[in-house]
């Protein structure tokens, strides 16, 4: 109570200064020195905005809805299942039902659906997802102040689900100018606008939840994951940063999930865009190689410390890296100079290069850096689909064997200097499963002397499928081994 007693015989004044004191003491000591750190590192003040009505107010007249009609043959499942009337084959009505659902009578419905996108310049141009007209009959664009026109298709890329379509306006129309989404950090405010279920101009706002997402959709994966939300109908409308800029074109959602949406980045929608207007298709530079990720063991037996690169798994003949003298298992370092890191690097970054173009390419060729200039040829996806060429024996087996050299036996600390070495081992695969190691050396298959990758391979042909392959190998200067599979 005495404690009580002389808080209250205080000045007034008194305590609320202290307890000012008190407050700005107790956050110069937490919070306001996170933020401070962030400023001094970033330059950036990580607060939410006040409001997004400046925002959507200026972006909002550029973005469009999208009806589009189908024309559906046959009537889908629902009407061939009707087609026997519902009342089974001894219905006196059957003629009936079948004079309008039956075989020789395919009756053609239209299927409407809805989708969104935006004005990149007052002649009309409008973006949009490839999905949300494709095959249409009919594509009708609304403005925000209602009006109507009927749109045509610029070109339309399936491999990036874009589409650039155009209308013929009356006047100059409001348009959407593109950001940089390179710039793009996880946890900076985006915001949304599209017409989700018919809703004209939905403005929804959130972060980047991730960038770089690959989700299985194609070839140039390379999504940026936003929780702002989207749904049916925000399909080809744009993701904006704070500035009003497009930074994605909104794409795709997971069924089940909530506050996962994916874009486009702009990046990579740019030049594609520009493809579309100029000439109505894309084209994309082609390599003429197989491929794929250097894993941590192959990256330790290459030597290469940070694990970045690409393997070449094939080279197919009289291709561009055939051409230009790149070989199976040379490791792709870089492209004119730009690092490849992954898998989706080398295939955006090739497919970005002109056809005819030339670009410096530099791989690693047993211990040694390598650059060759090749000739970038155009990729034909019908051409490459058609290639389906016959596994080698490595593959079958489930390993990568190369020809030991002075600097690998260094590095495995191996006495001896000449053979052929497991590379690699394919998890799940024969060797593995086997017995196989890397750093094995095969010294016979089926008592024949390997010396060679190529004794290797004339040893496997001998064998017939379902015959048994007895490898005869030295593991660690140590011990033989003799493991055996089945070809």
């Amino acid at each position: 109570m005495k404690f009580i007693v002389n808080v209250i015989n205080i000045p007034r004044w008194q305590v609320i200064v202290v307890a000012a004191l008190l407050t700005v003491g107790f956050l110069a000591g937490s919070s306001f020195n996170v933020v401070s750190d962030v400023e001094a590192k970033t330059g950036e003040i990580l607060a939410a905005p006040e409001s997004f009505s400046h925002l959507a107010e200026m972006a909002s007249p550029a973005v469009v809805n999208i009806r589009t009609v189908k024309t559906i043959k046959g009537g889908g499942r629902v009407f061939r299942h009707f087609k026997r009337g519902p009342f089974g084959e001894d219905d006196p009505r059957q003629d009936f039902f079948n004079k309008f659902f039956g075989e020789n009578h395919q009756r053609e419905f239209k299927q409407r659906s809805l989708g969104s996108g935006f004005l990149i310049d007052k002649d009309g141009y409008i973006v949009t997802n490839n999905h949300v007209i494709e095959n249409a009959d009919k594509i009708e664009v609304i403005l925000k102040d209602e009006k109507r026109f009927e749109a045509m298709i610029v070109g339309r890329d399936a491999n990036t689900d874009l589409a650039l379509i155009k209308i013929k306006p009356e006047r100059n129309l409001p348009v959407l100018q593109f950001g940089d989404s390179d710039t793009l950090k996880v946890g900076q405010w985006v915001v949304a606008i599209g017409n989700p279920f018919g809703l004209d101009n939905t403005v929804t706002a959130g972060i980047v939840s991730a960038k770089g997402r690959v989700i299985g959709s194609g070839p140039y994966d390379d999504f940026i994951q936003t929780d702002a939300s989207i749904n049916p109908g925000n399909s080809g409308g744009p993701l904006l940063n704070m500035n009003g800029e497009v930074v994605g074109i909104n794409t795709a959602i997971i069924a089940s999930g909530q506050g996962i949406g994916f874009a486009i980045p702009v990046n990579l929608a740019r030049g594609i865009i520009e493809q579309l207007k100029q000439k109505g298709v894309v084209t994309r530079g082609w390599l003429g190689v197989g491929i794929q990720p250097l894993s941590e063991e192959l990256a330790a037996y290459y030597g290469i410390e940070n694990g970045k690169g690409v393997l070449v798994t094939e080279v197919f003949p009289g291709n561009p890296a055939d051409a230009a003298g790149i070989k199976p298992k040379d490791i792709i370092l870089s492209v004119s100079g730009k690092k490849v890191e992954t898998v989706r690097d080398l295939t955006s970054m090739i497919a970005a290069i002109g056809v005819g173009e030339t670009a410096k390419i530099k791989v690693l060729r047993d211990g040694r850096t390598k650059t060759f200039m090749v000739k970038i040829a155009k990729r034909e996806d019908a051409k490459i689909t058609a290639i389906h060429p016959r596994k080698g024996h490595q593959e079958e087996l489930g390993l990568l064997v190369a020809e030991l050299t002075s600097e690998m036996a260094r590095r495995y600390n191996l006495k001896e200097e000449k053979g052929v070495i497991v590379a690699g081992v394919e998890p799940g695969g024969k060797a593995e499963e086997s017995g196989v190691q890397m750093g094995d050396i095969i010294k016979e298959i089926n008592h024949h002397g390997i010396t060679t990758v190529e004794d290797f391979t004339q040893a496997i042909n001998n064998i017939k499928d379902g015959e048994s392959i007895n490898m005869f190998i030295r593991r660690r200067n140590r011990e033989f081994l003799v493991v055996k599979m089945t070809k």
